[in-house]
């Protein structure tokens, strides 16, 4: 028996427009992503879902709210899933970063899983977590389909996980806005079944 898990990216924000550091700033989706969220819950009104999980920032649970009711569910928050703590460099565009940690930016390009952010957390902390979280759900959901709701790093670095790489190759991995990623637990080893769909959102 497997655990099917549907994985989701939020939709789009207006700090994903200017691209700053959100982490977890509580920043709500704009009206392009409530679109995506609700194309996003229309693409998978046919699964089998039983569960709908989202980290705990409103751009998630937004996202989560129409696929779940959809399926008569209600939206389970869960802290696992909640974005990087990007500390000091929340709310700062690229640029800023690179200006104010020269050296912390630098890594971030070339080696993220050797940054561990001021004041915020590091990759590794990152996929302890989330994959906790995942491994005991996956524990207690066998032979059902679930849907996890999160946020672009945090779902390149499950991805990481899942696909047997290190945290450094989240850079290869691409997370769009409203993405659906799939992948099952079975057997004690991970199946991944698709990456990065946004078929939905054309």
């Amino acid at each position: 028996m497997s655990t099917h898990f549907i994985l989701v990216r939020h939709g789009q924000t207006e700090w994903n427009l200017v691209e700053r550091y959100r982490g977890r700033a509580d920043i709500a989706l704009n009206d392009t992503g409530r679109e995506q969220a609700r194309r996003v819950a229309q693409r998978l009104a046919g699964e089998p879902i039983v569960a709908v999980y989202a980290g705990p920032l409103q751009r998630t649970l937004a996202t989560a709210e129409p696929i779940a009711a959809a399926k008569g569910l209600a939206v389970q928050p869960l802290a696992g899933l909640i974005d990087i703590d990007f500390g000091v460099w929340q709310g700062l565009t690229p640029a800023e970063a690179a200006a104010r940690h020269p050296g912390d930016y630098n890594l971030w390009l070339n080696r993220p899983d050797q940054v561990h952010f001021p004041d915020g957390e590091s990759l590794g902390q990152v996929r302890d977590r989330a994959m906790g979280a995942i491994y005991d759900l996956a524990e207690g959901h066998t032979g059902e389909t679930i849907v996890l709701v999160s946020h672009k790093i945090v779902n390149k670095v499950i991805l990481c996980a899942v696909l047997g790489l290190s945290n450094n190759a989240i850079w290869r991995i691409e997370q769009d806005n409203a993405a659906i990623n799939r992948f099952e637990f079975q057997d004690g080893a991970w199946l991944v079944l698709s990456l990065n769909d946004t078929c939905h959102l054309n």
